[in-house]
């Protein structure tokens, strides 16, 4: 298991080295549109509607980086990845970030030569059963099938709960979230095991979701955030600096409804910093002083942005959690824009 979830650990760091240094910013303006690994479709994150547009949580980072480079929220082409191909494809160059669910880890970081820009969903790995089970307790899936995701933190975090539970356990691996979907409801496995979010979001689409149950068990940390390749710190610091843009307005209460008011000018230095009628933030990323006004009205706040497509709202469903402000007892909070 542990040999699958690095496999290509040497070919995607040297893909990395060599494409380092490159100017993303420049490529992504003379190409005229962003280009953003994705997953193969995650209801409420990233997936493509009926009018064949992507939309949810994922995507509206890319669409928010979008509108603060191009002035575009809709100049961007989604590229879906799995959690195979996800890597080689930033590393190569196909990809100028990825916003796709993945977790940031040492390795990832340190020895496949990228760099996390910031943390937009606090998760933890979870489980989803049958109903029909009675299965109330992770502990109680000795000798169970399970569904699991190739290339991915929860094959090693699936190995390592059943080995400290003294349980053994028969995987059934799988490489997108639809053929997860597809062996699970076919009974192909008992269980299906990845992030929690992702459990609420694939349930969501379900004939029937109240015949399904996830267990109470989180197995994991899964900071879930946005990165880009080492080596190109300013490209780095745009796409970083655009997903703190977006917290920080959900902090100070800068809305898709308010900003046009607010650009006006306020009362509080940092709101007028982030709106960039004060200061020079914009210039020192190498963008115009609005950048964040066009991040921020792409798709709102990340209040907003979780509230429309995986909120309690939704049939996601997502209670905020972790990933209320830190105002509110959560863990989100975005370094001063000063």
């Amino acid at each position: 298991m542990k040999k699958s979830v690095f496999l290509g650990t040497l070919t995607v760091a040297g893909i990395a080295a060599g494409v380092a240094g490159a100017a993303t910013l420049d490529d992504v303006k003379a190409r005229g549109t962003l280009n953003c690994g994705v997953t193969t479709g995650l209801v409420g994150f990233a997936a493509p509607n009926a009018n064949g547009e992507w939309e949810g949580f994922d995507v509206a980072v890319c669409r928010a980086v979008a509108a603060a480079v191009l002035g575009d929220a809709s100049a961007v082409e989604f590229v879906p990845t799995t959690g195979k191909t996800r890597f080689t494809a930033l590393a190569s160059g196909e990809i100028d970030m990825l916003a796709r669910n993945t977790t940031w880890t040492f390795s990832r970081d340190v020895d496949l030569k990228f760099e996390f820009t910031g943390i937009n969903y606090y998760d933890g790995q979870g489980f989803m059963i049958p109903r029909e089970l009675g299965v109330s307790s992770a502990l109680e899936l000795a000798g169970a099938t399970v569904c699991i995701q190739t290339g991915t933190t929860t094959e090693l975090n699936l190995a390592d709960f059943f080995r400290s539970n003294n349980m053994e356990y028969e995987p059934v691996p799988i490489e997108t979230n639809a053929e997860a979907q597809q062996q699970y409801l076919a009974g192909a496995c008992d269980v299906y095991t990845t992030d929690a979010s992702g459990l609420a979001a694939t349930r969501a689409t379900f004939e029937d979701p109240g015949a399904h149950v996830i267990l109470p068990e989180i197995i994991s940390k899964e900071p879930l955030g946005p990165l880009v390749r080492h080596g190109d710190n300013d490209w780095g610091d745009i796409v970083r600096w655009t997903l703190n843009a977006l917290i920080a307005a959900e902090e100070y209460g800068i809305t898709s409804a308010n900003i046009g008011e607010l650009t006006a000018g306020t009362d509080n230095p940092e709101i007028n910093r982030i709106l960039g009628t004060e200061g020079n933030l914009g210039e020192m990323l190498g963008l115009d002083a609005e950048w964040a006004v066009r991040a921020i009205s792409a798709n709102g706040n990340y209040g907003e942005i979780f509230a429309k497509n995986i909120g309690e709202s939704t049939p996601i469903g997502l209670a905020r959690g972790l990933n209320a402000q830190w105002t509110d007892g959560g863990l989100l909070y975005s370094p001063p824009f000063r």
